[in-house]
């Protein structure tokens, strides 16, 4: 008896990370001092100490059950820029610039080229957010996990002058809501999109006008990462006085999170389209709107206060990324909250 009869192929491993080295080596900051293989990752600080309270901001997150499209359609390329995303995301909200960033895989049983795939995807979300691969582990759980699944998980470090943390302790009553709209369902809700929509390889297949393509296409479609975008806003000379990512709890859950006592956040639904995939699956699901925007992001990945006199520029600065940005409401005095009108 040996540990590859008892499940875990140590050889495997080894082969996973020599191909995973070639896409991990795209991500290479200055500051990374170690390489691939070694027991922990080094990134210097050194750059940062012009800063003058430099404060270390950290995100986890993994990539839930949207998961499971992968494994159906057989696509594992995008997975790890959603994990990256919901990672370095919410230290973009807080003001963060991402440092590095680590994934933690963990399989029924290792196949190097699947392992080497899903970090392809985990490497294009670092590139996008400029942070580093520094590290990270893949473990092989036989009996616990069957053999052709996976989960993927990450952890990212940024860091941010204290002086230009994003609080929202400043927002008050006439401050403009920006949002940034997202690439479609990103990461969340699809526990419950499993239960709308026929998770079969034939229904994901299925073309559809008003999306413009294929279900499964359009639901595996991965989550924007902002790090770029609200840099730009910041370089434009914006102070953004709060910040919302808009995850797992939609508008009613994550945007109140920026908010200070005493005022409450209006939101227009008609300052924006809704993606035509929240229409159909509110439709096919018979979801009533409360739930969609409660569970959803619903086209906006981002919402930001901003003085109204910012306005203007916020929307050029994230142009100038790529990003589409709308005015989608302010702020009132009131009960902490949102109100959707």
């Amino acid at each position: 008896m040996d540990y590859k009869n008892a499940g875990v192929d140590i050889e495997a491993g080894y082969q996973s990370v020599e191909l995973m080295k070639e896409h991990i080596k795209k991500t290479m900051r200055p500051e990374v001092l170690t390489g691939i293989g070694g027991f922990s990752g080094a990134f210097s600080l050194n750059k940062i100490k012009n800063m003058e309270n430099p404060t270390l901001v950290s995100g986890t997150d993994g990539v839930g059950t949207k998961i499971k499209l992968a494994f159906l359609m057989d696509k594992h390329d995008t997975v790890g820029i959603d994990c990256v995303a919901m990672c370095v995301n919410d230290i973009a909200c807080a003001g963060g610039e991402p440092l590095f960033f680590l994934d933690y895989i963990a399989c029924g049983k290792n196949y190097p080229e699947k392992i080497a795939t899903i970090v392809s995807g985990v490497v294009e979300g670092c590139r996008q957010s400029d942070a580093a691969l520094i590290g990270g582990e893949t473990a092989e759980h036989p009996g616990l996990m069957p053999e052709d699944e996976y989960d993927l998980a990450g952890f990212a470090v940024g860091v941010v002058d204290e002086k230009n943390l994003i609080t929202g302790q400043n927002i008050k009553s006439g401050d403009a809501l920006i949002g940034i709209a997202s690439s479609g369902v990103h990461s969340n809700g699809f526990s419950l999109v499993r239960k709308v929509f026929d998770m079969t390889k034939e229904s994901l297949d299925i073309y559809y006008d008003e999306l413009g393509a294929t279900l499964g296409e359009t639901l595996i479609t991965p989550t924007r990462i902002y790090v770029k975008a609200l840099r730009a806003v910041k370089d434009a000379g914006v102070t953004i006085k709060g910040c919302s990512h808009i995850t797992g709890g939609g508008f009613y859950e994550n945007i109140p999170r920026m908010l200070p006592d005493g005022v409450k956040a209006v939101v227009k639904k008609d300052s924006y389209e809704v993606p035509a995939i929240f229409k159909l699956l509110q439709k096919t699901g018979s979801i009533e709107e409360h739930m969609m925007y409660n569970t959803y992001n619903m086209g906006l990945g981002m919402v930001l206060a901003v003085d109204p006199a910012d306005v203007d520029k916020t929307i050029a600065a994230l142009a100038s990324t790529g990003d589409t940005a709308y005015v989608v409401g302010q702020i009132e005095a009131g009960d902490k909250g949102v109100e959707l009108i």
